[in-house]
């Protein structure tokens, strides 16, 4: 049976799906009966296979695709009872490849919703130079420049901008880091978590990637074929105890090395710090997939955990195993 998120609050919700369903005039059905809630402030992490209706359940939101049948709610108002148009401007949305408009410079892309609703040039600018600084883009430096002088990551650090323009309390974002190198698009995945929780914005993801939806997420729904959603849970209950085996082949085999990513080293993972030191330290709140690695990596059996620059105990494997087993634990209960 599909799984259904009915547990919050009506003022813990900022968009409800209700009975949606979307048939395309081929016969597909894309999504069918979905009832899901996503929750004010929360980077909600859709994921599953190819034509699971993920991306379409996205851009129903805001209107790029119409539902058939069923009823979506933007903070209890009925979206399809307004101007699809004035919808999407108080809607932030950004896509894999960016869409920045290659004849107009970073400051003329951000600005473009500004420009729509008529903001005055000063405050206009100011709104441009302060998104820059927040994506980490300086003004000075970037203003200026043109979509094809800039990097794949640097152009959608532009698009998220673009798309926080008006502080809309919503953001959709399609694969928006797929065009960008692994280590650029762990970069970016850092730096716009940090801009998210910041800003308290509600954000919809769409990512084909379980590890980058664990990650960045509050909480990940699993879509299977036909916009089912099979399970919507919080990252380390996901990857412990999956709803059932379509989840569980989803989410692959390596849930431990997953898990391992989500938690940190703490105090109650140290034993007392030894005589002699070990040769080799990790700042205390070191992931614990970080910590594995440098553990490897040593030829000790052990590693000095440090906090404030003072030895407060150390790491050996034994007590990464029971941190994990913890981690899994909570995620049961």
């Amino acid at each position: 049976m599909a799984a259904k998120d009915l547990s919050a609050t009506p003022d813990d919700v900022l968009i409800r799906f209700r009975g949606v369903r979307k048939e395309f005039a081929s016969g597909t059905v894309a999504v069918e009966g979905l009832d899901l809630d996503v929750r004010r402030h929360e980077l909600l992490a859709l994921v599953g296979p190819s034509g699971c209706g993920k991306s379409t359940t996205l851009r129903m939101v805001n209107r790029l695709v119409e539902p058939t049948a069923g009823q979506i709610l933007l903070d209890g108002d009925d979206i399809g009872a307004g101007d699809p148009v004035a919808l999407r401007r108080c809607i932030g949305y950004v896509i894999q490849h960016v869409g920045l408009f290659p004849h107009r410079t970073v400051a003329q892309n951000v600005a473009t919703v500004p420009r729509l609703l008529r903001w005055d040039r000063k405050r206009t600018t100011d709104r441009v130079d302060q998104l820059l600084d927040l994506v980490g883009l300086d003004p000075a430096t970037y203003a200026r420049r043109y979509p094809h002088e800039l990097s794949g990551g640097e152009r959608q650090r532009v698009g998220v901008a673009r798309a926080l323009a008006t502080d809309p309390p919503v953001l959709l974002m399609d694969e928006p880091f797929g065009a960008v190198d692994p280590v650029g698009r762990r970069r970016l995945q850092i730096e716009f978590r940090r801009i998210q929780e910041d800003l308290g914005t509600t954000v919809m993801l769409v990512t084909h990637d379980i590890d980058e939806a664990v990650q960045l997420a509050d909480r990940v729904a699993v879509f299977s074929k036909g916009g089912v959603l099979e399970q919507i849970d919080d990252p380390v209950r996901l990857l412990a105890q999956p709803a059932n085996d379509t989840v569980a082949e989803f989410v692959g085999q390596g849930r431990a090395l997953r898990l391992l990513g989500l938690g940190t080293v703490d105090r109650a993972d140290l034993s007392p710090a030894g005589a002699v030191a070990s040769g080799a330290t990790i700042p205390l709140g070191t992931r614990l997939d970080d910590a594995f690695s440098a553990l490897a990596s040593s030829s000790k059996d052990s590693l000095d955990v440090v906090d404030d620059g003072q030895v407060v105990g150390q790491l050996s494997a034994s007590a990464l195993v029971d941190s994990l087993q913890r981690l899994t634990e909570s995620g049961r209960d």
